[in-house]
């Protein structure tokens, strides 16, 4: 009995990039003569097979994903990454040839190049990474931001005008966006693969008018496949095969516009099995042999085939009571798989890196094992208990497609290598390549190798089971001490929380630079512990915390990983807040510090593919599973650094001890002021602004009583003056409060960040005519500096300060003394006047110019100074 001898013709050549084609893209069509010839970038070739040379080329915007053509009205679709389905006849008239637009390769012939029409894309979309065509309509797949979406559209034709009319919807299954930096997206690494299977009833009729992804099954293995609906509404069904492994199907004829009725995922869909890696082939192929008028006859088996060799097959089969019953058997064949295809004869033909090999589902492997050899066997009718794969001396094949009616009988086989060559491998039976005969020594090594391939492989799957499980009892661990840690600090409890993160300001000097740090120490005191996956994100905001999230201006974030925090350990961060490049320190900013565990972290290693151990020759992470930035948050704490924190005060600072030594010659005093003027804490060696130098300087003034201050202090600063202690308290968080309190200082003179000088005084002053028993008690808070600046940073922090102690006193139910009403409205009314006067002067700003602006200008600056100074007193 003959065998099978492959022999393979080279067509043509065309172009690859360096390293050779990616499979998965590349396409290649059979029409008639002609070929249609994809290769993953913006060109798509029409070749003639008789002939040997290309007819036409076209140029597409984008870089074409996938081909699909109706044979009988010979029109092309076109799906290009991110842009949409372009349609386009391939019997047009006048073709513009554009002599400068040719193929930069060398290696392919020159040809016509016919850049296509931006109008010619009759379904725009960005997210489409799948279609098919059949009866009349387009079904597209897209890649929404958590789903995918399977859409029914109008099937248009050339020239159409836009938009396509949808006619259903439906959601599958979750889907996760690959990861793209910024600009362009990234291209997703496996495509999903659509396939149409329709009944025998509907089947014959349109069988010219379904594209090349479209197969008729027999009615009983359509029935156990798709149900009892699907064989009575005679309607086709879509297969789809996504990258993490699903193989769902829709009915297409249950589908409903989604604008007025959005089908319900769950009636709409079904998933008919799970291969645990990413889909690249769904067919269906004839098993049992034909009749003598049986050329049109359906299919009888399903296959689908995953990246990494797993291979699914189905067939309607009949159990010991004789009722039908769905017999699926799942194969492990050679991988990576980078395409495949099925041909007569029950032959499946898939390729991988290192050769092109085919199967044979009706014998149950390769056409040379002979019918007569001794192999695992199913039951008549029955599926291959074992699949023995043989190949055919091709290597890196990166697409196929089976010719329909070859010439001369046999199997020709289209294929278009990682090389960029374009071959045909035709199968023909040959007498010089006999079957052995049954029971042979080769025979029998052969199957103890199989034997041994299989539990080799189930073995694998084994161990690959078992590292899952493990991987998820220790994402269930680390979700429970995450959820401790949680309940932990949420919960609403009296005392100090067991994780805490305080914020403390410095001055330091960095590369010749004096800057101010923010130190966050995250302390743990006791409870959970903090393990792999936490990490302590520190954010830093221009202004005060703002109440309204939108309202704040750009912020800065720095995540740094915790490791392991157990009880009394501790974790500190330290980061520059400023001044810039450009020397500019900007204040009030807050800081805000919060815990963050990463459930991608955590979870990445359990949410991977089960079999991932087939593909060794792809080196790939754990699968994006978790959308987004999946995690969970936990605020600590907010601080705001104000000016009062940001001061330097040069004068506090202990003059260095003169060093021993026989007293020299006197100093030039000219030396002697550069020197003290380039100390750090100095003044700028170079002059001094002329505002600084001339124009009187600002003052601003805070009246208190000293009731509301004791209250605030709570017996701190006992022993103490009122107005040490109130210089105290303001500078609590600047790192010179001790040199303030060793002295006992009740003014002081600072530098800002912008070098400019403030001066803080505090004073006892008595307020008459405000309490019916007297004058009352209070403290004069002073800010006075040469920059305006200065003074309104400076005074806006004592206002906060004052305005949290306000709060404070108020939640504890605190009431003012007796007031002399009359005085107070008397005060509010001279401060209203004011407020009048302001806004008159600011209208009078926007119509004058010249010398009036200026002195409209200097009335202004004195009214708020009246109004800042001696200002409303706080009680």
């Amino acid at each position: 009995m003959a065998g099978l001898a492959p022999r393979v013709d080279y067509l043509a050549g065309f172009g690859f990039p360096v390293g050779g084609l990616a499979a998965g893209k590349p396409r290649v069509l059979c029409l008639g003569a002609e070929i249609l010839l994809s290769t993953g970038r913006e060109l798509v070739y029409v070749f003639d097979s008789e002939g040997r040379q290309l007819t036409a080329v076209y140029r597409f915007p984008g870089q074409v994903w996938h081909l699909e053509v109706l044979a009988l009205r010979r029109v092309l679709f076109v799906l290009c990454a991110r842009s949409g389905v372009y349609c386009l006849s391939l019997d047009q008239a006048g073709r513009s040839v554009s002599q400068s637009e040719r193929d930069e390769q060398d290696s392919e012939p020159p040809a016509p190049v016919i850049p296509v029409d931006p109008d010619a894309c009759v379904l725009p979309d960005a997210t489409l990474c799948a279609f098919t065509v059949l009866d009349g309509v387009l079904v597209t797949l897209a890649q929404g931001t958590a789903q995918w979406r399977l859409q029914l559209f109008e099937c248009p034709g050339p020239g159409q005008a836009r938009p396509l009319g949808k006619t259903g919807e439906v959601e599958l299954s979750t889907s996760t966006p690959p990861a793209s930096g910024p600009g362009k997206p990234a291209a997703p690494d496996f495509l999903p693969v659509l396939c149409c299977m329709s009944p025998p009833s509907c089947g014959a009729p349109h069988r010219l008018q379904r594209g090349p992804q479209g197969f008729s099954l027999e009615g009983a293995l359509f029935g156990l496949l798709f149900g009892t609906d699907a064989a009575l509404l005679e309607s086709p069904v879509i297969l789809c095969g996504l990258p993490d492994g699903q193989l769902c199907c829709v009915i297409l004829k249950t589908l409903v516009t989604s604008s007025s009725a959005p089908g319900d995922p769950k009636a709409l869909v079904r998933t008919l099995h799970h291969l645990e890696e990413p889909v690249v082939f769904i067919g269906a192929l004839r098993t049992e042999p034909l009749a003598e008028d049986g050329e049109d006859a359906c299919c009888d088996c399903l296959v689908a085939l995953g990246h990494r060799g797993r291979t699914l097959a189905v067939k309607a089969s009949r159990d010991g009571a004789g009722s039908l019953v769905p017999e699926l058997r799942e194969y492990c064949l050679p991988g990576p798989v980078l395409c495949a295809a099925c041909g007569r004869g029950g032959r499946v033909y898939h390729s991988t890196p290192s050769s092109l090999c085919l199967v044979d589902l009706a014998r149950g492997g390769a056409p040379w094992l002979g019918e007569e050899a001794d192999m695992p066997a199913a039951g008549p009718g029955g599926l291959p208990s074992l699949l023995c794969p043989a190949s055919l001396s091709v290597c890196s094949v990166v697409t196929l497609a089976v010719s329909p009616r070859p010439p001369g009988g046999g199997t020709e086989l289209l294929a278009l290598s990682a090389r960029g060559r374009l071959l045909t491998c035709r199968l023909e039976q040959s007498p010089e390549a006999p079957w052995p005969a049954r029971g042979t020594a080769v025979d029998t090594g052969r199957k103890i190798k199989d034997l041994l391939c299989s539990i080799r492989t189930v073995s694998e799957r084994a161990s690959s089971l078992r590292r899952a499980v493990e991987q998820r009892d220790q994402a269930l661990t680390r979700l429970n001490e995450a959820l401790n840690v949680s309940c932990a600090l949420l919960s609403r409890r009296a005392g100090p929380r067991p994780i805490s993160c305080t914020t403390t300001t410095a001055w330091s000097r960095r590369e010749l630079q004096d800057v101010l740090t923010a130190t966050c120490l995250l302390e743990s005191s006791g409870g959970p512990r903090l393990g792999p996956g936490w990490a302590l994100c520190v954010q830093v905001l221009p202004g005060a915390r703002a109440p309204d999230p939108e309202a704040a201006g750009p912020a800065v974030t720095y995540t740094v990983p915790v490791d392991q925090l157990g009880p009394g350990g501790r974790r500190e961060v330290t980061l520059a807040l400023g001044p810039g490049e450009d020397g500019v320190l900007d204040l009030p900013v807050t800081v805000c510090c919060a815990l963050f565990y990463s459930l991608r972290e955590a979870l990445g290693g359990a949410l991977a593919p089960s079999g991932s151990f087939g593909d060794a020759s792809r080196d790939e992470g754990p699968p994006d599973t978790l959308p987004g930035p999946g995690g969970i948050c936990l605020p600590l704490s907010e601080h705001t650094v104000d000016l009062l924190q940001g001061l330097r005060f040069p004068g506090l600072a202990a003059p260095p001890a003169p060093a021993p030594g026989p007293s020299g010659p006197a100093r030039d005093p000219v030396d002697t002021f550069l020197e003290a003027c380039c100390r750090p804490g100095g003044r700028p060696a170079g002059p001094a602004p002329p505002r600084a130098t001339y124009l009187l300087p600002s003052v601003a003034a805070i009246t208190v009583s000293a009731e509301l201050l004791r209250a605030a202090w709570g017996g701190r600063f006992s022993g103490t003056s009122l107005s040490c202690a109130t210089l105290q308290w303001l500078l609590a968080e600047n790192a010179a409060v001790d040199a303030v309190r060793a002295r006992a200082l009740s003014s002081v003179e600072g530098v800002a960040p912008d070098g400019t000088d403030v001066c803080l005084t505090v004073r006892e002053v008595a307020v008459p005519d405000v309490c019916p028993a007297g004058s009352l008690q209070a403290v004069e808070i002073q800010v006075q500096s040469c920059s305006l600046a200065s003074v309104c940073g400076a005074h806006g922090a004592v206002l906060g300060r004052m305005q949290r102690v306000v709060e404070e006193q108020a939640a504890r139910g605190s009431g003012p003394p007796d007031l002399r009403m009359q005085h107070l409205h008397q005060t509010q009314a001279s401060h209203e006047a004011l407020l009048r006067e302001v806004r008159t002067l600011r209208d009078q700003l926007c119509e004058e110019d010249g010398a009036g602006s200026h002195a409209t200008t200097e009335r202004l600056l004195q009214v708020y100074r009246q109004l800042r100074s001696p200002g409303l007193l706080l009680l």
